[in-house]
């Protein structure tokens, strides 16, 4: 099964070579992230042959949500490096500026065993954790066979993919064997993947980590990325602001028919539109231009002013967490469209009132726990954005009672942290708890 799986990767290599090849000419992707997806780390990122511990984090979220964890493993176990890969660009950005604790970051290796045995060479793991719902069958297998421990951690099989592997269940099953343990967010994600083959006495329930993931609203604003990007937004107490975050195509027509709603009943509304993607930066650019709007970008903003212009486009990586802070009320994006949606916890912990899609599949439990407990808006097409931004625009008490119930709901949820913590020192034991995990040459 591993060896037609790996037939599998080569051939879509093979098939997807022209895409990526596009992607690297128009948009300058993956160009210098291919060595290390190979294996071929710089020989300054482990110069030594320390040992360590090693967290993979596809993309942005998953790289914050690691942060929960990295200043205790650094302090429990000071002998070992933390090291930590992403899939994406933009989560490598992030992991960089928002980890100061992880020793070096790097781009996780594609699923081929060549590449993957000469990443494990250099990084020389004694635990390689997953974040969510990363199952890597080559690595995986590498892995068990070299004695290094395994976990997934903050899991979730979502009802979009659980049907896809529960169809190859038979695969999985033997994948999951090589898992020494799962700590999942929800009952329900520790039922899916018991169901898809895990072991049950492998599986616990710890909470989601995104909780204990958020800074404090005064930690946010006493840190240093904070000060810095709120000097380009110099706004009065009066100037009402609109934020999109997180926007995928499709979805900034009905964001500009709100703002301009919100701006007929209040002239001086600033929007700010943050796009998911890099590339599409342009795009919402060009989007707001053709409505007539002034549009300017956050990275062409004077610092210490007021942005002198309708739309600010939000063209950096990590500053979008920090802006919240200036919001009147947020939508979050990826949920108008069929998108899966996106994390709306940093909005909820400034105390923001949120406004979200109907496809939040990927956050099915948070948004249902945020709509339960009256935290949060969920809006059913572009039309009912509209008017549900504009009433929240013209009700300050609505607004305020909202925000209040999202930050509650955030902070009655933190622990997922010490359990999760607990979790991992039961399989790789802490110096002086237990014996020692024995590494086997690779």
């Amino acid at each position: 099964m591993h060896a037609l799986y790996t037939v599998v990767i080569v051939v879509l290599a093979v098939l997807l070579s022209p895409w990526f090849a596009y992607q690297a000419i128009r948009y300058r992707k993956h160009i210098g992230s291919l060595a290390q997806r190979m294996g071929y780390l710089p020989v300054s990122f482990n110069l030594d042959g320390d040992q360590s511990i090693w967290i993979h984090a596809v993309s942005v979220g998953e790289a914050l949500t690691a942060r929960a964890l990295v200043t205790d493993l650094k302090s429990r176990y000071p002998g070992l490096r933390i090291f930590l890969s992403t899939t994406t660009l933009t989560g490598q950005q992030v992991a960089r500026t928002r980890l100061p604790d992880v020793d070096a970051v790097f781009f996780f290796p594609i699923d081929w065993p060549p590449f993957v045995r000469r990443t494990l060479r250099l990084v020389r793991p004694r635990l390689f954790i997953m974040m969510e719902t990363e199952i890597w069958p080559n690595l995986l297998r590498a892995c068990r066979r070299r004695g290094v421990k395994t976990m997934l951690v903050n899991g979730r099989i979502s009802s979009r993919s659980y049907p896809r592997y529960r169809f190859a269940r038979p695969f999985f099953r033997r994948v999951l064997a090589d898992v020494d343990r799962f700590c999942m967010q929800s009952e329900e994600s520790a039922r899916r993947i018991i169901d898809i083959g895990a072991d049950p006495a492998r599986v616990t329930v710890t909470g989601s980590l995104k909780f204990d993931s958020l800074e404090t609203p005064a930690a946010v604003a006493a840190g240093r990325g904070a000060g810095r990007v709120l000097r380009y937004f110099r706004l009065p107490a009066s100037r009402l602001v609109f934020m999109a975050a997180s926007t995928v195509k499709g979805e900034e027509d009905a964001v500009l028919a709100a703002y301009a709603a919100v701006r007929r009943a209040h002239p001086t509304a600033l929007l700010v539109l943050a796009p998911r993607k890099p590339e599409r930066f342009g795009d919402a650019d060009a989007l707001a231009r053709a409505e007539g709007l002034r549009v300017v970008r956050r990275t062409e903003l004077a610092v210490d002013a007021e942005p002198r212009a309708d739309v600010v486009i939000l063209d950096t990586i990590g500053e979008l967490a920090h802006l919240f802070q200036v919001a009147t009320v947020v939508f979050v994006g990826g949920s108008l469209v069929d998108h899966g949606g996106h994390n709306i916890l940093e909005p909820a912990v400034h105390g923001k009132p949120i406004v979200f899609g109907p496809h939040m599949q990927n956050f099915a439990e948070i948004a249902a726990a945020f709509l339960r407990e009256q935290a949060a808006v969920q809006v059913h097409d572009g039309g009912a954005l509209v008017t549900t931004v504009v009433r929240l625009m013209g009700d300050p008490v609505e607004r305020a009672r909202l925000g209040a119930a999202a930050r509650a709901l955030v902070e009655a949820n933190r622990g997922a942290k010490p359990r999760t913590l607990d979790a991992i020192a039961a399989v790789l034991p802490v110096a002086g708890r237990g014996s020692v995990v024995r590494m086997f040459p690779v």
